[in-house]
């Protein structure tokens, strides 16, 4: 959102989660701190998927774009020259609208996923699970994720706002149904211990968790997003986040397609860098799950030794900090990026870069905002400002200089995607073979 210029709302509407306690029952197994990941942000923002909703339909309605509800997309025909799309409306009548492409973002059950014919592949764990939105008494910290392990289950406690707190728990062998207040409440005293109490309660509710994936992201000028392509654990908290990603890694793609910046092959990028992604955030979740729903004694003694030992070092807990914050996902060997030259240590081909103060030819100014244009940046570290001789190069890249800071190195040059992931880099006296890249893909 920093990349957009709006983070500001998002702000605003949440609160800010400062880390995570893993214990089990009231005995702290691991603390994870936030403040150390890569980011103007040392911190998860806590903020209920309805109220990032409300703020991204705000931010379209001032950019002229307005959501359309009880609006139902029922059918679909692809060709090479576009997308011809039937909707539904809610009493009933139809209509059809002509489109040069079509981003399915239409959920586990999506229409665009079934008509494409593309298997959603994947198992339904066994276990079930409660939800439930309410105001939470006790000494639950309000900036802290708490995840307890119990030999009865998990319970997960997300602080929201003010007292209000997110419960999930698993009650496996219990019937799946929408819970009481009462069940909730029984639930945080066996869980959690009697210095609780669970009241005035938003919302009730109950889930299986699925772990499903497409195969590919794309067919033709239809492509997939969110849970229409990938579904799994809410552990780690990191489904919403992965759909916004896949939608971003397309549409700054798209962007320069439709303005004749690039290729259509620019397009073809899409489906395996973010299937790689898909997977790795599969596995993660999957694995996170797994470990916290063991039953077995002897696994669960071990389990709790190895994560008493991740609690002791400061090294693991750095990695698993990157990978809650999803800080660590990259697109290392993707037809994006290139490996030019030894790198040496740093930033790789493919890795996210972090924001940093640098000098365009506008002035002083920050990375992110100059990546706001949808423009790739070439960056030159302990060096002036690169020359853009190329006369093809300027309509879709912006120079800018830095000071060398932890993962830019003195001496080299960093061709930055607008989604502020690197393209490339190399030394600053071969920055034309970075600017050279890019005529494969227009």
């Amino acid at each position: 959102m920093d990349l957009h210029g709006c983070v500001e709302p998002f702000l605003k509407a949440g609160i800010q989660g400062h880390g995570a306690r893993i214990q089990v029952g009231q005995r702290l197994l691991v603390a994870l701190s936030f403040s150390k990941v890569q980011s103007r942000f040392p911190y998860a923002l806590m903020i209920p998927q309805n109220r990032t909703e409300a703020v991204l339909a705000q931010l379209l309605a001032e950019r002229g774009v307005q959501v359309e509800r009880q609006l139902e997309l029922t059918d679909f025909a692809a060709s090479e020259s576009g997308v011809c799309a039937e909707l539904t409306r809610a009493d009933g009548s139809k209509e059809t609208m002509q489109c040069s492409y079509l981003l399915g973002c239409d959920g586990a059950h999506s229409v665009v996923r079934h008509r494409l014919g593309l298997a959603y592949s994947g198992e339904t764990l066994e276990s079930n699970w409660v939800l439930a939105d309410v105001k939470l008494d006790g000494p639950a910290a309000a900036d802290q994720v708490a995840v307890v392990w119990n030999p009865d289950g998990i319970l997960a406690l997300f602080p929201i706002v003010g007292d209000r707190f997110r419960i999930i728990g698993d009650v496996s062998g219990a019937e799946a149904a929408d819970p009481s207040l009462e069940q909730v409440q029984s639930l945080v005293q066996q869980r959690l211990g009697s210095g609780f109490r669970a009241h005035d309660p938003i919302w009730l509710s109950h889930f299986r968790i699925n772990e499903r994936k497409v195969d590919r992201y794309s067919v033709g000028r239809v492509f997939l997003a969110g849970d229409a392509a990938h579904i799994h654990s809410p552990a780690g908290g990191q489904g919403m986040n992965t759909g916004m990603q896949d939608a971003f890694n397309l549409a700054w793609k798209l962007a320069l397609v439709i303005q004749n910046k690039a290729g259509m092959q620019l397009l073809e990028t899409y489906s395996p860098e973010r299937s790689r992604i898909g997977d790795q955030v599969l596995r993660n979740a999957s694995v996170l799950t797994r470990v916290a729903l063991l039953r077995q004694p002897l696994l669960r003694r071990l389990r709790n030794l190895l994560f008493s030992n991740l609690g002791r070092s400061r090294r693991l807990q750095g990695r698993f900090v990157q990978q809650l914050c999803e800080t660590d996902l990259h697109y290392r060997g993707s037809a994006l990026s290139p490996v030019l030259a030894r790198s040496g240590p740093g930033l790789q081909p493919g890795d996210r870069t972090p924001d940093l103060p640098c000098q365009a030819p506008s002035g002083e100014t920050r990375l992110y905002e100059l990546l706001r244009r949808g423009c790739f940046v070439l960056l030159s570290v302990g060096a002036p400002l690169p020359s853009l001789e190329l006369s093809l190069a300027r309509d879709w890249v912006v120079p800018a200089s830095a000071e060398p800071r932890p993962g830019y190195a003195a001496g080299r040059t960093y061709l930055i995607r607008p989604d502020a992931y690197l393209c490339s880099c190399t030394s600053s006296a071969d920055q034309d073979d970075l600017l050279a890249l890019w005529d494969q893909w227009r």
